[in-house]
Formats: C-alpha cells, sequence, structure tokens
C-alpha cells in the first residue's frame, strides 16, 4: 500500500487595517461641563448683582414656597410679592377688585369727608378767634366805646373783620390816610390775637361816593382806600401780628358799598380785614391776589380798578 502524501500546511493570515473609531462619549461629556460652568458663572453674576432685601426673599421662598405663594402677593404679577412677577397681572380682569384694594368710590368719599373735617375744624378756630376778639374789646374801656364801629362776621371767605366809619367818629383824618389814635389801638388789639391762628390775612380799604377833590388831581379814591388799607397793615404788623400772615392789600374806592341806597353814608367808608379760610387762600395764590367783588354790586371796570390799586 503506498504512503499517503503529507497534507500541505495552510497558513491564515489576518490583515489589520486602519485604527478603529472609539466613540462621541466624551464630546457630551465635555458639552456637559461647560454648560455646568456657564450656569455657574450666571449664578455667580446673578447673586452679586442682586439687592440683600431680594436674596432674602429668594432664599424664603427656597425654604418654603407654599407659604410665599399664599401670602405675598394677590397675583402672580403682584409687585408686593416676594418673588415678583414680571409684567401686568394676568390674573386681574378689568374692573376686578381684589383683596386689599381700596374701591374708587370709597376712596373719593374718604378724601371728601377729610376735607369736610379740615373745614369744619378750621371754622371752629375762626369762630374761637371772633369770640376772642368780641372779649377783647368787652374788656377794654377805650375799646368798647367804638364796639359799633366794629363789625365780625363769618363768611364764605373766612372771619371779616370791618372797622367802619360814623357820623362824628371817623378812622381817618378827612380826605388822608392818617389812622386816628383810637383807630391805632382798635388794630393793634386785633394784630395781638391774628397770630393764634395760621390764616392769612387780606385788608382792602373803602370809601363813600364823595369825589377826591383836594391835592393833586392823579390822587382819587382808589389811590385814598389802598393807602388807607396799607396804614392799617402797618398798625396790625405794630400790635405784633406777622407781617408774612398778609398776602394782599387792595383799594376799592366806593365800588362796593356797605349802604347801597346812600352811597354818601359814612358806614361805606371802612377797613375790610378778612381771615381768609384754605379754600380762599388758595384762590388768592391761584389768581395772583386779585380780590374777588362778589358781594356787592359794582361797576363793570372794578376788577381792572381793583389790579391797578394793589399795594405792591
Amino acid at each position: 500500500m503506498a504512503a499517503e502524501a503529507p497534507r500541505p500546511i495552510i497558513i491564515k493570515r489576518v490583515k489589520k487595517g486602519g485604527h478603529g473609531h472609539h466613540g462621541g462619549a466624551w464630546k457630551i461629556a465635555y458639552a456637559d461641563f461647560v454648560t455646568a460652568m456657564m450656569a455657574f458663572f450666571l449664578l455667580m453674576w446673578l447673586l452679586g448683582s442682586t439687592a440683600k432685601g431680594d436674596l432674602q426673599g429668594i432664599a424664603e421662598y427656597f425654604q418654603n414656597p407654599l407659604k410665599v405663594g399664599m401670602g405675598s402677593g394677590s397675583g402672580s404679577g403682584d409687585s408686593s410679592s416676594l418673588v415678583t412677577g414680571g409684567g401686568t397681572d394676568l390674573t386681574r380682569q378689568n374692573g376686578q377688585v381684589k383683596k386689599g384694594d381700596t374701591p374708587p368710590q370709597k376712596k373719593n368719599y374718604d378724601l371728601k369727608a377729610a376735607q369736610a373735617e379740615l373745614e369744619r375744624a378750621e371754622a371752629g378756630r375762626l369762630a374761637g378767634l371772633k369770640a376772642r376778639i368780641e372779649a377783647a374789646v368787652e374788656a377794654n374801656p377805650t375799646l368798647k366805646q367804638f364796639k359799633k364801629q366794629l363789625l365780625l362776621d363769618i363768611t364764605t371767605e373766612g372771619l371779616r373783620i370791618q372797622i367802619v366809619d360814623e357820623k362824628n367818629r371817623a378812622m381817618f383824618a378827612s380826605a388822608r390816610a392818617e389812622l386816628e389814635p383810637y383807630t391805632k389801638e382798635i388794630l393793634r388789639e386785633i394784630g395781638r390775637v391774628l397770630n393764634d391762628v395760621p390764616n392769612k390775612i387780606s385788608l382792602s380799604g373803602h370809601t363813600d361816593a364823595t369825589p377826591y377833590s383836594s391835592g393833586n388831581k392823579g390822587y382819587s379814591n382808589w389811590e385814598l382806600s389802598a393807602d388807607r388799607a396799607n396804614a392799617s397793615r402797618r398798625e396790625l404788623i405794630a400790635g405784633g401780628m406777622n407781617e408774612t400772615k398778609v398776602v394782599r392789600v387792595v383799594g376799592l374806592s366806593s365800588a362796593v358799598l356797605m349802604d347801597a341806597s346812600n352811597p354818601l353814608n359814612p358806614i361805606n367808608r371802612r377797613i375790610s380785614l378778612i381771615v381768609m379760610n384754605k379754600r380762599t387762600e388758595e384762590s388768592a395764590a391761584r389768581d395772583g391776589g386779585v380780590v374777588e367783588v362778589s358781594s356787592q354790586a359794582a361797576a363793570p371796570d372794578v376788577q381792572r380798578n381793583v389790579t391797578e390799586a394793589v399795594v405792591k
């Protein structure tokens, strides 16, 4: 039997190619790291630029978010919340009144009630001043004999004090702005008590309808009434009244007569002093101190003449 031929030796060689793909997991990890660093940077920037009070509010929110959400505001956009929302409160409907809001009607009512209370208090203060002046006149023998020439009443402008002429007892020298001694005493006595109230003072001088005929032709009852009002102002200050209380001094000539039926009646010659209430003070400040002539009928050009006769 013939011997078997030897089997061939087969050698398999594995051909290796280039390096294989390692995957992209490292890129995802790197992106996460960069994102975390950016978030950390933003957090540190916000902490450094936020006020201490806001930081306390944020801390309280994270400690007890339910308490802050329930008790720190009426809506998510309410600026009173510790963690404030932005923009308009979307939970509030037009015309809706939420807890803690004051209805507009109640606000108006409160304002009117407060104003009425201030007016009542002021009226009481002026009435007390009127009583004090009347008591001072009664207590002074010199002033008491001129009681009929001193008229006091409460008007819409405030407390009005008028010193009027009588037929045989004039306040001023004839056709002059020189006060008689007893008129000075009356005015100084009034000046002593006027500083007890904060109200401002208005002074106006009046004459009767007798034309002013002596002296310079350019000098008339308008100038005379203004000069007499200013002389009265000086005596009030001499009596102790603060000069800053006077806001206007005007001469009205015979435009506003006390006795319109008899323009020559001596009672038309008078000095009118008004302790102004708040409303009249505001009106005087708004209108530049020009007096409003409304209590008596007056000539059509009264407003123009009053403005010209204002004593600066």
